[in-house]
C-alpha cells in the first residue's frame, strides 16, 4: 500500500496543481480523466516500438549506447506517443480554446504516462525509487507536457506558422527528454554535473510558459479592459 501511494501521490498533486493553474475556465472533469487513461495505454505500443528498436542498439557501447537508448528508445518514442495522443484527442475538441489548455491536456497525458511508469519502476525497485522519482521523473515528464503543450496552444490559436509551432511540440520536449536521459544514462561525471542545472532551467522555462498563456488567457478579464 505504501509503494502504491508512493507512485500516485506525485501524480495527483502535479494534476490537482496543473488544475487549478488553469484560473480562467477549468476543463471538463471526463475530458481530462480521459487525458490521463489515454497517458497510461501509449505505454502499450511504447513498449511494442521499443521491443522492435532495442535490436538496433545491441551493438552500441559506452556514450553511444546511452545516446541510442536515451533519444530513441525513451524520448523520441515516449514523446512522439505523447504528441499524437494529445493531438488525436484536443485538436479538434471544442473544449480546447484557450492557449493553456494545450498545457493542461499535455501535462495530463504525460501524468498518465508517468503514472503506469512510476508504479512499475517503484514496485520493482522500492521506496527510495519512488521517493527519488517523485521529486525528478514524475516533475521531468509534466514539465515536458507543459513545453510540449505551450506549443500546441501556439500553434491552435496563432494564425501563422502552425506548422513550425506544431513540430517545436514534439522536437523541443524529445531534445529535453533526450539531454535529460543521457545525462543519467552515460555514468560520464561532466555529463552528470551538466544534469542538475538542465532540471532547474526546465523548471523555471516551464513556470515562465504557464505564467504567459495563463496571463494572456482569452477569459482574462484584464485582458479586454
Amino acid at each position: 500500500m505504501t509503494l502504491l501511494l508512493v507512485s500516485i501521490a506525485p501524480i495527483i498533486i502535479i494534476a490537482f496543481y496543473i488544475y487549478f493553474r488553469d484560473k480562467y475556465e477549468k476543463e471538463p472533469i471526463g475530458l481530462l480523466l480521459l487525458s490521463l487513461l489515454s497517458g497510461g495505454l501509449i505505454v502499450i505500443p511504447i513498449l511494442l516500438l521499443g521491443s522492435l528498436l532495442k535490436p538496433l542498439g545491441e551493438t552500441l557501447r559506452g556514450l553511444y549506447q546511452a545516446g541510442f537508448d536515451a533519444f530513441i528508445m525513451a524520448a523520441f518514442i515516449e514523446e512522439g506517443f505523447k504528441f499524437l495522443a494529445v493531438y488525436l484527442l484536443i485538436w479538434k475538441n471544442k473544449n480546447f480554446n484557450e492557449k493553456f489548455d494545450g498545457i493542461v491536456y499535455a501535462v495530463f497525458v504525460s501524468l498518465g504516462f508517468a503514472l503506469v511508469e512510476n508504479i512499475i519502476y517503484v514496485f520493482s525497485n522500492g521506496l527510495s525509487t519512488g521517493l527519488l522519482r517523485a521529486s525528478t521523473a514524475v516533475p521531468f515528464h509534466a514539465i515536458d507536457g507543459v513545453i510540449m503543450g505551450f506549443y500546441f496552444g501556439i500553434a491552435r490559436f496563432k494564425m501563422i506558422n502552425k506548422s513550425s509551432n506544431l513540430a517545436k511540440a514534439f522536437i523541443l520536449p524529445f531534445i529535453f527528454h533526450g539531454l535529460y536521459d543521457f545525462f543519467l544514462m552515460s555514468q560520464n561525471v561532466v555529463f552528470l554535473l551538466l544534469w542538475i542545472p538542465l532540471l532547474v532551467y526546465l523548471w523555471r522555462n516551464a513556470f515562465k510558459k504557464m505564467k504567459l498563456h495563463s496571463q494572456t488567457s482569452v477569459f482574462n478579464d484584464e485582458n479586454h479592459l
